[in-house]
């Protein structure tokens, strides 16, 4: 009888135990994906951003290129059983995204998804591929009908990197470069975006909304256009908005810069004029150093006069004026105005700014 009982009991255990189980076909737990985890990278160029989703497989003492990585193009043995690249990590499609549309290797790339995928010959000649189907698994898939573009590219020898990682390196303005490294292998990839025509068309359609109900969004669009020499009529039509909502130094600075950059230098003298006129104590003091910084250091030494001129119980204008003429090389004035400051009983920050100077022109 007990043990009738209790072979009932395991039964019904055993029956629980396997009704559990099947309810797991409804939906299971998250857990850690090993032994290839999954991964992001991402870059910002300029405003636009390019993001590299992959999985990192671990080398493992194993013989990875002509081996776990076939050389050349490969017949997977499922799916489509075409030649097929590698797919650049492991599990789904590695992909790459663009937030707006780059040069890959000199290709125009539109905006959006793509699958990437490698090749690699045993003489570390090889292929970077982006092809449009991007939401297959691997390469079993891969079809030569998707792709966007193929390009060649030259494989490096590093030390070795156990995880497969992708990085972005030699980063300028306009682009930067996308390596995957594994082994002892990098595969480069340069990547490009028209840095200066997509902010000031990103800026247009900002401009569009409530940042174009505000001065500073004009203005900071004319600059834009300013400091980087593009598209300046678009940035002087944006100065003159500006100007029309807010005349100050702040906005007739900007215009004045645009009239000089398209070589209108006399009007743009009478521009700037106008807003030093306009100009704080602390907007002429960035004016100078940033004449200073141009090494205009006589420039920079009139607006520092004219500093002291309107505000001569600022110590700190005192104390810039010091470092036009430092800059400009006229000791005896530099340490006459440095002094000057510091009998100003001045805050500790020009304090200690007049001392160094002085220090260093022997005179303390």
């Amino acid at each position: 009888m007990i043990l009738k009982q209790t072979a009932m009991k395991l039964a019904l255990v055993c029956t629980v135990a396997l009704v559990s189980l099947s309810g797991f076909a409804q939906g299971v737990i998250t857990t850690p994906r090993v032994p290839s985890p999954a991964a992001t990278v991402s870059q910002t160029v300029g405003i636009s951003s390019v993001t590299v989703s992959y999985s990192r497989p671990s080398v493992k003492g194993r013989d990875i290129w002509g081996a776990l990585v076939p050389y050349g193009w490969n017949k997977q043995g499922f799916g489509t059983n075409l030649d097929a690249p590698w797919r650049a990590g492991a599990n789904e499609n590695t992909v790459i995204t663009f937030s707006h549309p780059a040069k890959v290797e000199g290709h125009e790339v539109p905006a959006g998804s793509y699958g990437l995928f490698f090749v690699i010959n045993k003489d570390n000649t090889g292929e970077v591929i982006l092809s449009r189907d991007y939401k297959s698994w691997g390469s079993f898939w891969y079809d030569p009908k998707s792709d966007l573009l193929r390009s060649n590219i030259t494989i490096r020898e590093i030390p070795l990197t156990e995880m497969l990682t992708f990085d972005f390196i030699n980063q300028t303005k306009n682009s930067t470069e996308l390596v995957l490294n594994w082994e002892k292998k990098q595969f480069p990839v340069k990547i490009e975006f028209d840095v200066d025509n997509i902010v000031m068309a990103n800026a247009a359609e900002e401009l569009k909304n409530t940042t174009g109900f505000t001065w500073q969004g004009y203005a900071s669009a004319a600059d834009y256009a300013m400091q980087n020499k593009t598209n300046l009529e678009q940035g002087m039509k944006w100065a003159d908005q500006a100007v029309a909502q807010n005349k100050s130094f702040a906005t007739l600075s900007v215009k004045a810069g645009l009239l000089n950059e398209m070589g209108n230098t006399a009007e743009g003298d009478k521009v700037m004029k106008e807003a030093v006129s306009m100009a704080n104590e602390q907007e002429l003091n960035l004016y100078g150093y940033n004449l200073l910084g141009n090494n205009q250091a006589d420039k920079a030494i009139e607006i520092f006069i004219l500093n002291t001129q309107k505000h001569p119980t600022s110590a700190n204008c005192w104390d810039s004026l010091g470092e036009g003429y430092a800059k400009k090389g006229d000791k005896k004035n530099a340490i006459a105005n440095f002094k000057k400051a510091l009998s100003m009983n001045p805050p500790p920050n020009v304090k200690a700014n007049s001392e160094k100077y002085l220090k260093q022109l022997g005179a303390m």
